[in-house]
């Protein structure tokens, strides 16, 4: 079970909620990043390597018997805030292509000046909660 905090007078935030609560059993799926299951990037496009990081994510989660609709905390680790700001409508459709309508979900997003493998542009930390 899932709860949305939301403080009374707050603006609605807009794809994400400001703070969830939830009862079950908690899943930690490790940071992904857009790579294949044999650890192969298949490209080196942010919106691409954004799609494999969740399916990728959507995969961890399938092994606890969750989904996407159990993800309770998602962080976003980028490497150019730039390119994430300016492709958030196709990282937007991404999202809902692979994880579908699930907003209710406490996010953050970080620029960083690297991750641990050249090549990856991002990498995302979840925790889920299956009731």
């Amino acid at each position: 079970m899932k709860q949305i905090l939301q403080p009374a007078g707050w603006a609605a935030p807009k794809g994400y909620a400001n703070g969830v609560a939830a009862t079950g059993r908690q899943i930690y799926v490790a940071g992904q990043i857009g790579w294949n299951a044999h650890c192969e990037f298949e490209s080196d496009d942010f919106v691409a390597q954004v799609r494999q990081t969740l399916l990728n994510i959507k995969a961890v989660l399938a092994e606890a018997g969750a989904g996407p609709e159990h993800i309770t905390r998602m962080t976003w680790y980028v490497t150019d805030k730039k390119v994430y700001l300016a492709r958030g409508r196709e990282v937007g459709q991404a999202y809902r292509e692979v994880l579908g309508q699930h907003y209710a979900i406490a996010m953050s997003a970080v620029q960083v000046a690297a991750l641990m493998e050249d090549r990856a542009q991002v990498e995302i930390e979840v925790t889920a909660v299956l009731p």
